[in-house]
């Protein structure tokens, strides 16, 4: 007879590629199966979420500056890492409460998003960048930058493929993020943060924070050096508060309420561009 203690896992967060227990010592514990097995999941302050933004604005102009080929590499290699762990993210799944076939779903999802955002890296520039026509001896170029920070509040529902088509496109466009993962599903979420410290990914790029979601709400619309804000939740009220609190501060907002996150139609080149700027530079004919 085995009576050894169960070792209940503690899922830390993940800032500045390293994983740190919460700044305020404040952790839940989940019941997540019938069975009473228990982990332990850190619960993000204000004060994490700030060391999450200095995290990704210092890593902002790194990751832009490098070209688009390399980070298209670098996604593609996320999808790698995460197929290595399969079945460490079917188990996670399945405990959140997932059946064996819709966690395979989940999962396979997720993992081909990231392989269809490496695709467009590359090519979203080519994309919807213009000649502008102009009436004076210029040339008229517009393209698509980095916005820069880039705050994610992820959906309950989906608790991967929801999380990957949030933080997918927005690094594709050469952004960092700050993500929030809640309750059970912050399991398949800390495991993406293994795999993306596994690949490539630059520290500060990705941030992940698990905690509650109507507590650092706020605090995500609120900081002025947020460039944009993501909410996949599904609270009409937590949302509406997001586009008042943001609009003080001019944030660009995207909302998904309720959002069916496996259909194909839910990810495009499009949803790159709005994490984009459009710069403009005009150059002399003849100069």
């Amino acid at each position: 007879m085995n009576n050894r203690l169960n070792i209940a896992k503690t899922y830390k967060l993940y800032i500045d590629g390293k994983f740190v227990r919460s700044e305020s010592g404040r952790f839940e514990a989940l019941q997540i199966n019938e069975d009473s097995v228990v982990v332990n999941i850190c619960r993000a302050s204000r004060k994490d979420f700030r060391n999450a933004v200095s995290s990704s604005r210092k890593a902002v102009d790194g990751w832009w500056a490098r070209t688009a080929y390399n980070r298209s590499q670098i996604l593609y290699r996320i999808a790698e890492t995460m197929d290595g762990r399969k079945e460490q993210f079917l188990e996670e799944l399945q405990c959140c409460g997932m059946k064996t076939k819709a966690a395979e779903k989940e999962f396979e999802t997720a993992v081909d998003r990231f392989v269809y955002y490496a695709g467009w890296a590359d090519k979203f520039q080519q994309l919807f960048s213009t000649v502008n026509p102009v009436s004076s001896s210029h040339f008229n170029f517009s393209l698509p930058e980095n916005q820069g920070v880039i705050a994610i509040m992820a959906p309950i529902s989906s608790p991967l493929t929801g999380l990957v088509s949030l933080i997918a496109p927005a690094i594709c466009a050469g952004n960092t993020v700050v993500c929030l993962t809640s309750g059970n599903a912050s399991l398949a979420g800390i495991t993406l943060a293994e795999a993306l410290h596994a690949s490539d990914v630059p520290a500060g790029v990705v941030n992940l924070l698990t905690g509650i979601e109507s507590e650092l709400a706020p605090h995500f619309a609120s900081h002025l050096d947020v460039n944009g804000i993501v909410y996949g939740g599904s609270d009409s009220h937590i949302s509406k508060q997001i586009e008042v609190d943001a609009a003080e501060n001019l944030k660009r907002v995207k909302i998904f309420l309720n959002g069916d996150w496996s259909d194909e139609a839910i990810h495009s080149p499009y949803d790159i561009l709005q994490h984009c700027e459009i710069k403009t530079t005009w150059h002399p004919i003849g100069t």
